[in-house]
């Protein structure tokens, strides 16, 4: 196999640019249909559909208990599902009557605790589930480390560690057998919210470099736009809609998944063609509809102005943005702009859309 360079992202105590390391050259597209899991008679998975392609990264984000885990678990092999199959490029995992355990599955898997063995050193870590060769373990470990720029760190205990220092060993565990795909399972909810934006953008760009399969399961909204090519929100068990972050965010499939990748204003509209009659006005559509609809309009797309539209009852300011929270006609509106505030709690102000298109739902 060919040596390639790829660039190190992640912070260490003595800079690495670039590594040597055998290209993984073995990423496969994983794909799962119709995947059915119960525990205890509880369906926990109703006939998921996913796929993620070669090379790419796809985060799962739902909330807690929509079976986002236990999916996971499932594609690992360490649950069996009632129905449904998991293939990996040509190779089916589970279905059909087959079950392929999880020693075999060649995928990579990182725990949410990040489950380091704490009486063995980094190295030994690292090395664990690699062939026994000592010569190619070694080389193994030493790159990986090198990969999470965590090189001479062989013989730290985790226990002397940092957490961001723990996760980077537990991605070099998961990496260092050269998976064929790699999971990972709210990796950086133990990390405090400055580490975990640093180490998640780092471990993202070295996946990327790597241009492997991975799949992230996560709750946060935020995390889930930055980690993956496309995110796919599941609820109930049941993938809803699998998207680019952009379309996802754009155009949800439904008012539910729509709240839940970003605050939301959900308006009573009357459609007529090409826009739709609300308390703001007449909005443009994206597509064609008539009658009672509910309308999507983003806090961002809303403009403020001085008027008597609508009375602010509450603001906040974040820094970068602030927030509005306007009443007009018994219906709180949400409002987001880039700038300091401008209005005060009490003013009132007329409100305006300037944005694309809305989407517009069948009025509930």
């Amino acid at each position: 196999m060919t040596p390639v360079r790829v660039p190190v992202h992640f912070r260490s105590g003595s800079p690495v640019d670039t590594i040597d390391h055998v290209n993984t050259g073995t990423s496969r597209r994983l794909e799962v249909r119709g995947v059915a899991k119960q525990f205890e008679g509880q369906s926990v998975l109703r006939g998921v559909d996913l796929t993620v392609e070669k090379g790419t990264s796809v985060t799962l984000l739902g909330p807690s208990g929509c079976g986002k885990t236990t999916l996971l678990r499932v594609i690992a092999g360490l649950e069996r599902p009632e129905q449904g199959a998991v293939t990996l490029g040509d190779r089916i995992l589970a279905g059909g009557g087959k079950f392929v355990p999880p020693e075999k599955r060649r995928i990579g898997m990182v725990f949410q605790d990040w489950a380091l063995f704490p009486h063995l050193d980094v190295a030994a870590n690292v090395a664990y589930g690699l062939p026994k060769d000592p010569s190619d373990r070694g080389r193994a470990v030493a790159d990986a480390l090198n990969m999470v720029g965590l090189s001479g760190f062989e013989n730290r205990m985790p226990s002397t560690l940092s957490g961001g220092e723990q996760q980077r060993v537990a991605i070099a565990r998961a990496i260092a057998p050269r998976p064929d795909a790699l999971l990972l399972d709210e990796p950086f909810s133990n990390l405090d919210a400055g580490l975990r934006a640093t180490v998640r953008s780092d471990t993202r760009a070295l996946l990327r470099d790597l241009e492997m399969t991975t799949l992230f399961v996560t709750h946060d909204q935020g995390e889930a736009f930055v980690l993956g090519d496309e995110v796919a929100v599941m609820r109930d068990g049941v993938i809803h809609q699998q998207a680019p972050a952009d379309q996802l965010y754009s155009s949800p499939v439904d008012p539910w998944v729509a709240t839940f990748v970003g605050e939301a204003n959900l308006l009573l509209a009357d459609a007529n063609g090409q826009s739709a009659r609300t308390i703001l006005g007449d909005i443009p559509l994206a597509e064609q509809a008539f009658g009672p609809r509910t309308v999507l309009l983003r806090p961002e797309q809303i403009y403020l102005s001085p008027g008597s539209a609508g009375e602010v009852k509450s603001v906040e300011f974040y820094g970068h943005d602030c927030s509005y929270r306007v009443e007009v006609d018994g219906t709180e509106v949400i409002v987001r702009s880039i700038a300091a505030p401008v209005f005060t709690r009490g003013d009132y102000v007329s409100l305006s859309y300037q944005g694309p298109g809305a989407v517009a739902y069948p009025a509930s």
